[in-house]
């Protein structure tokens, strides 16, 4: 194809597409979550892609990332798509949800979800402007049992050791922890320091020191507690002792290290979770348990799954407390990074496990019966197009990556083979009780 088709041809950037062969892992690894999802009982919800713009502006700060709604050929005196949004991310759309149905909900609501989100950024590495999040939320009337703090961070880890991404960190803390903290440092502003804490894996503790002291007023004493917070890192409760060492008080601080404890505590058979008080999940969204999990050989690359407690889920839908715990795998950002990097189990360009050969017209009636016998087997089958030399055919098998061919009896007294692409065995087969070897 000439360079200019090529050009036009092009996508949109920031929104991927995958080869087949790609598409494949992509469909398999999210089987994966959805199954893990189910198997601690999360529910299945889908919501739509556009939510009102009343409900995605509500956290300000994200309104340059919305795109909205707008028809070529919109009625001017119709403005209702106007008002419309694509969703950035699931929490708004499951929060309307959540007060939509709550009459209809059982409580403690575990649901997932597995959708599409966009987001209107700069696409660069591990960032696009469509994307597949997997969430799973825990949210009950005016109170969520600190058990699902552990809960979903466990799922979410157990998914992501499942999928085979390479050694990976979880790591924990709790805002009540640091906020406590800075308020009994005496910080005029714990949330503002809290926020500005935040970004010491950006601007690294000198220049956040100069930030704390210059624009936040904090003492040169203050600063230095809060870096020295930030470098507490430890894999169990004694977390707690630690910090209690810098010699700060607080009855808020004293209630967040519990929760970390008893967080920390019912992860302890997990070796990739640790807790790390220099995380603070910028947003104020958050009120408890924070989660954010890096790739140990790529952690310049960011988080790929990150979430924590919130106080009030819906509390712009509806007149009742709704407070909830989830955790968010970024599919898309961790699979893109995966794919650069050269470390995807590619396979087959093709979900066919076998190919039934078709040599000639005559056999063709034949070909087609085999495909469908095999196929009301559960075996993903595929007759080949047209009658055409069996070299031909089996060189088709071999570009697509079908691990298997079958041979019909097309002459009277032979019997029915396959041929193994992988070994090159070919053997007597039975329709009726053959099965594909398993990956």
């Amino acid at each position: 194809m000439p360079d200019g088709e090529l050009s036009r041809a092009a996508a949109v950037s920031g929104f991927p597409e995958w080869l087949p062969h790609e598409r494949l892992v992509e469909q398999r690894w999210i089987d994966t979550i959805r199954r893990g999802f189910e198997r601690y009982g999360y529910a299945p919800i889908e919501t739509a892609a556009v939510e009102s713009l009343d409900a995605l502006l509500s956290k300000g700060e994200t309104s340059k990332e919305v795109y909205t709604l707008h028809r070529l050929q919109a009625d001017e005196k119709d403005s209702s798509d106007a008002k419309l949004g694509l969703h950035f991310d699931l929490t708004v759309p499951f929060a309307r949800y959540a007060a939509q149905h709550f009459n209809d909900l059982d409580f403690p609501f575990k649901r997932y979800q597995i959708q599409k989100v966009w987001r209107g950024e700069r696409p660069q590495e591990g960032r696009f402007r469509e994307f597949v999040q997997c969430d799973i939320d825990v949210i009950n009337p005016e109170q969520v049992p600190l058990h699902f703090d552990a809960e979903v961070a466990r799922v979410a880890g157990e998914l992501i050791a499942e999928l085979g991404v390479g050694p990976f960190t979880m790591r924990i803390n709790n805002r009540k922890v640091l906020e406590g903290f800075y308020a009994g440092l005496g910080a005029a502003d714990p949330l503002a320091v809290m926020r500005a804490m935040d970004k010491i894996e950006k601007i690294g503790p000198e220049q956040l020191g100069r930030l704390l002291r210059d624009e936040l007023g904090l003492t040169a004493e203050q600063a230095q507690a809060c870096l020295d917070l930030a470098q507490v890192r430890g894999s169990d409760a004694s977390v707690a002792d630690v910090v209690r060492k810098l010699g700060v008080t607080s009855d808020l601080l004293d209630e967040g290290l519990a929760e970390l404890a008893y967080v920390l505590d019912a992860l302890s058979d997990l070796p990739f979770v640790v807790a790390d008080l220099s995380i603070a999940r910028g947003l104020d969204y958050y009120t408890g348990t924070v989660y954010e999990t890096t790739l140990d050989e790529f952690p310049a690359f960011g988080s790929i799954c990150s979430g924590g407690r919130y106080q009030d889920l819906a509390g712009q839908f509806i007149r009742r407390s709704l407070p909830g715990v989830g955790i968010s795998i970024g599919l898309t950002r961790l699979f893109s990074k995966m794919l650069a990097e050269g470390k995807l189990p590619l396979g087959a360009k093709t979900p066919t496990q076998v190919l039934v050969v078709v040599p000639s017209e005559e056999t063709a009636g034949l070909a087609a019966e085999v495909g469908r016998a095999l196929r009301s087997r559960g075996i993903n089958t595929e007759v080949y197009h047209a009658p055409d030399k069996i070299g031909k055919q089996l060189r088709y098998a071999s570009r697509k990556g079908i691990g298997a061919v079958w041979f019909p009896p097309f002459r009277e007294g032979a019997e029915h083979e396959v041929k193994d692409m992988a070994s090159g065995e070919q053997a007597v087969a039975d329709p009726a009780t053959w099965a594909p070897v398993s990956e």
